[in-house]
């Protein structure tokens, strides 16, 4: 059976042990071996502090622990506040160009109030007013930045730059920096806006097109739009990258690039002290030497949940958030490659009873997932009830519960070889990427609701939920993560698709997915945009775990994910000190 979990991936080939580490020094008086990427485990050779308390940020790195380094970094921070203001109040147009560098560089959530300020005040006024009405790159860019701070500006001024026959004008052609932004902002739209779906494509296929006349380093600029769209990739990931891509004729981006410097080290410490406590509460788990045949990941979970949460703030919640999604990890493997399907009837059976004094006819290692799950479940609902007195564990329960039935009806159809019709397939998979389970532990740990709603929360969140699952499940059975130590003879939607649809390629039911893949991100948009309740760090949760689907499955041919494990390596365990 496929590894259809939050956020699955294979288990990796033996060869990848043998990968050199490197050592890096995170610790005052420690070294710190860097872990391996290729199988995801956080090395036995990390000691703790008996005397850091959990979840208290101390900065690793001497270098980045001084108070001098701290006092700069408060300095720079209120400089650059009020440097933002006067652009924006000087020059909107300005003011535009650095918000976005300031997204670009991963640091705009140091200015929220200043920039939610300046955006509210255009969002009440015609985008071309302030930017003039010819300019593309000017009016693209402000589109997007309201859209993505949940304004919904209508598509209907990108009409200005076609002519009479409905076609983009041909100057248009030739302006490579306004095509790259228009691009950006298609990826904002919601089903029916017919404009911008034109918008994407005229952009992609000109831009592709001018390739090969342009400047070598703007072309790697576009083709890094065109690859990674800022609106569905994660802004952390890219930042060192997007460092030297800016005009130096802003007189602020350097000021900028100091503080985002300053900043990304700070940060880091943050998530290296996580790491530090998600390595403990595994190993104090102790699944490792009991569940041998199960997934040994603790980064990768961590990474899903840090991907999810991004706000500095959130430790705890990231932390609760990871021993969530390792269970979710857990329970697939025990479905996917160990347990025989009547041990999973019992199992799902017991899951749904929550009765730890009656689970004795289970084999042993259930006993021990669910003992575990009970206890952890328990505890993350203690602190729910204790932080915002909202009483969880009925709800976190049910959503265990719909996974482990999910994850059975998977079962049965792969013992059968009885698939059902794609759309049923989909809407179970919807349920067994676990992504649900994911959400609805955040959506607590973050206080949302009150506590007279509590039970009509699933339907509350439906919404929202659905389109970051189906990207993830139409992601996964594209195919293109293969586990080498299954079968093969997984079923998918796509082979689901293709017996509903004799004669059809593969080629084909694979476009088919891709357009429903661009749907889905419709979908989520669509539920950003729409008003509701949700606080702005759940909603942009939501959006975040569907940014990080295809890192999670952009497989080589050795299994490995090379993109991810750069990334993560850069991040979490490389200084930045340019």
């Amino acid at each position: 059976m496929a590894s259809h979990a939050f956020i699955a991936s294979t288990h990796l080939p033996c060869s990848a042990t043998q990968i050199p580490t490197e050592t890096l020094e995170i610790k005052i008086g420690e070294t710190y071996t860097l872990p391996n990427i290729y199988d995801w485990r956080i090395p036995e050779s990390v000691t703790f502090s008996s005397t850091r308390k959990p979840y208290e940020h101390n900065l690793l790195d001497s270098r980045k622990s001084s108070n001098e380094y701290r006092i700069k970094h408060a300095q720079k921070l209120r400089e650059i506040g009020h440097l933002l203001c006067k652009v924006c109040e000087d020059d909107p147009f300005e003011g535009l160009i650095m918000i976005d560098a300031l997204q670009r560089l991963s640091i705009d959530y140091r200015f929220q109030d200043e920039i939610n300020g300046f955006l509210e005040k255009r969002s009440m006024n015609p985008i071309a007013e302030y930017i003039g009405g010819g300019n593309l790159y000017g009016i693209a860019l402000q589109f997007r930045l309201l859209r993505q701070e949940g304004y919904f500006v209508h598509a209907d001024i990108f009409k200005s730059f076609k002519d009479k026959e409905g076609n983009f004008r041909r100057e248009v052609n030739e302006d490579v920096k306004g095509l790259m932004e228009l691009y950006e902002a298609s990826q904002l739209r919601v089903e029916g806006e017919t404009v911008l779906d034109e918008a994407e494509y005229y952009s992609r296929q000109v831009l592709h097109a001018r390739l090969a006349n342009l400047d070598k380093k703007v072309a790697r600029t576009v083709e890094t739009t065109l690859k990674s769209p800022h609106h569905k990739n994660l802004a952390k990931f890219m930042a060192k990258n997007n460092f030297n891509n800016f005009e130096s004729t802003n007189r602020w981006i350097n000021i900028l690039r100091e503080f985002a410097v300053l900043d990304f080290n700070i940060l880091q410490t943050i998530h290296q002290e996580e790491i530090l406590e998600v390595s403990k509460w595994w190993e104090d788990l102790g699944f490792s030497k009991e569940l041998k045949f199960a997934r040994d990941q603790p980064l990768k979970w961590y990474v899903s949940a840090m991907a999810a949460v991004a706000d500095p703030s959130h430790s705890q919640q990231r932390l609760e958030l990871t021993k969530a999604i390792s269970f979710i990890y857990l329970i697939d493997d025990i479905f996917d490659v160990y347990g025989s399907l009547d041990e999973l009837h019992l199992f799902t059976e017991a899951v749904k009873r929550w009765d730890v004094c009656n689970i004795g006819h289970l084999p042993r290692y259930m006993q021990i997932c669910i003992m575990a799950l009970y206890n952890v479940t328990n505890e993350i609902g203690y602190k729910v009830y204790k932080e915002h007195g909202l009483n969880s564990i009925g709800i976190l329960r049910k959503t265990w519960t719909s996974l482990c039935e999910a994850f059975l009806m998977e079962a049965k159809w792969f013992a059968s070889g009885d698939f059902p019709e794609a759309e049923e397939y989909l809407r179970n998979g919807i349920v067994s990427s676990g992504i649900h389970v994911v959400l609805v532990h955040l959506f607590f740990l973050l206080g949302e609701g009150t506590k007279d709603e509590t039970v009509n929360i699933m339907n509350k969140i439906a919404a929202i939920i659905s389109p970051p699952a189906k990207i993830l499940r139409l992601w996964d059975d594209l195919g293109s993560a293969k586990d080498e130590e299954q079968d093969g003879k997984d079923g998918s939607y796509v082979e689901c698709y293709m017996k509903e649809h004799a004669g059809i390629s593969l080629q084909s039911a694979r476009q088919h997915v891709l357009d429903m893949i661009a749907q889905a991100w419709k979908s989520l948009n669509l539920e950003y945009l729409s008003p509701n309740s949700f606080s702005t760090s759940f909603r942009k949760a939501a959006l975040n775990i569907a940014r990080m689907v295809p890192l999670m499955y952009n497989y080589d041919s050795n299994h490995s994910l090379p993109a991810l494990e750069e990334h993560v390596k850069s991040y979490i365990f490389e200084s930045w000190f340019p």
